[in-house]
């Protein structure tokens, strides 16, 4: 890490919409990029905008992380780059099609680029954070996390499965200097939902969050050291209740004697 830079930030998903607002937020802020998508052509448009205006180091990665070698040679620069001092896993797709309609084939791709990647790539940051005693890892969630059976099951599936990662790693990572938050965006302005067949166009337009307002919003509350970040939750006390909730149940769900209700 040099002197004029805040240190490295690596984001998934950073041709277009969320990815790439984040990468000019962090660029704005000082900090060195490196962009990892599929798209060469889009990644060296954004790199060279971004180079252009805030004058930092930006390198592109491309690659597929629905394939195993693309995913390595991300994990492998996690693993070897000490520069890095952020991993923002927000590449991902969903859809809208019922379980019934839905290609398994295209499931089974959701599954790689929104369970796999950012298991594999977290597995290969964490290690070299808890050594340096300093990293962040912002995991791009859902809302549909807390909702699963507001869009396609596997989606809801695949997102439920970050929410209870970071969760997991909120708790292990706990006083090692590693800072995990996740992000629950709803509805956003992004080319998602065309990807997902519901174009954000068929959708209330008091529904749908901006990609810059979303990670605006998200960067506040990572500034505020917070764990999960609901941009369009107006009452936060709500999210707070529901694992107030969540909590509570715990230490009731593993018992060796069957619950009363079940007795009778």
């Amino acid at each position: 890490m040099t002197n004029q830079t805040k240190g490295t930030v690596l984001i998934t998903g950073a041709s277009s919409g969320i990815g790439a607002i984040y990468a000019a937020r962090f660029a704005a802020r000082g900090h060195d990029l490196i962009l990892v998508a599929r798209n060469k052509d889009r990644l060296a448009a954004l790199a060279d905008k971004l180079t252009t205006q805030h004058g930092g180091k930006v390198r592109m990665l491309v690659a597929d992380l629905t394939d195993r070698a693309g995913l390595s040679q991300v994990e492998n620069v996690l693993k070897t780059d000490a520069s890095i001092t952020h991993l923002i896993n927000n590449a991902g797709f969903g859809s809208a099609a019922p379980l019934a309609s839905a290609s398994v084939e295209e499931m089974e791709k959701m599954v790689a680029i929104n369970v796999t990647a950012p298991l594999r790539l977290t597995y290969a940051a964490v290690p070299q954070f808890v050594a340096r005693k300093q990293g962040t890892i912002v995991n791009i969630a859902s809302i549909v996390a807390i909702g699963p059976e507001i869009l396609n099951g596997v989606y809801g599936g695949t997102k439920s499965f970050v929410l209870a990662f970071s969760q997991s790693l909120r708790k292990e990572l706990a006083g090692t200097g590693v800072h995990v938050q996740v992000v629950l965006p709803g509805a956003t302005g992004t080319e998602f939902w065309d990807i997902a067949g519901l174009p954000a166009s068929n959708l209330p337009k008091e529904w749908v969050m901006s990609a810059a307002d979303l990670v605006d919003a998200a960067l506040r509350g990572l500034d505020r050291g917070e764990f999960a970040t609901v941009p369009s939750l107006a009452d936060g006390a709500e999210f707070e209740a529901w694992e107030a909730a969540r909590q509570t149940m715990l230490p009731h769900l593993s018992s060796a004697v069957v619950a009363e209700r079940y007795r009778s």
